[in-house]
């Protein structure tokens, strides 16, 4: 049982969660390039070594659920039952990452990543990161006995499945569509 956070990480957290609250509405009002670090750290209230103690990156915090996205993903293999098959348990992960992407009001922050090539270059390093981490996650896990090349491709199809998928006018159909073949893929490569 995993215990809950004490005061500290509470209080970090929170200040965490206001820096990133700050930046994205600044972001949205002014513009992306036109807002720097030292706006978003007079606007929260807080140092700008608070803000780089939180966020290594401008581009960091407009994607501030970067590392919770990379442990969803991770945990849904490594923590799926011993008699649950791995794609639909990574499937319905993508699906519910897919609806927090889409939900309403997520289209300005899009329009914002789209708009901007810092941005989109992050996005796409921090893509390549979370492919790698679940392409390790599922080259660790011993019930599944795939090639170190299958595990790679098939976690930069789910990785590219959420971003087809975000992107789309019918997002969960896209998630299905894509998950088929990347099903059929992962059983082709079954020893």
């Amino acid at each position: 049982m995993t215990e809950p956070p004490g005061r500290r990480e509470r209080k970090k957290a929170a200040t965490r969660q206001k820096i990133a609250d700050t930046a994205l509405r600044l972001f949205l009002e002014r513009g992306y390039d036109t807002v720097g670090i030292r706006d978003v750290a007079a606007e929260a209230d807080v140092a700008v070594t608070t803000v780089f103690a939180h966020f290594a990156s401008k581009e960091a915090l407009v994607f501030e659920r970067d590392q919770d996205f990379e442990q969803r993903l991770t945990r849904a293999v490594t923590d799926r039952p011993p008699h649950e098959p791995l794609i639909p348990a990574l499937q319905r992960e993508v699906q519910a990452l897919v609806r927090h992407c889409t939900a309403e009001g997520s289209a300005p922050v899009r329009r914002m990543i789209e708009g901007s090539p810092a941005l989109r270059k992050y996005e796409e390093s921090m893509s390549l990161r979370h492919a790698q981490a679940l392409a390790a996650a599922l080259a660790a896990d011993p019930r599944l006995s795939r090639s170190a090349t299958a595990c790679r491709a098939t976690a930069r199809f789910v990785i590219d499945a959420y971003a087809l998928a975000c992107q789309a006018d019918d997002p969960g159909a896209t998630v299905d569509e894509v998950f088929q073949m990347i099903k059929a893929a992962w059983e082709a490569t079954e020893s």
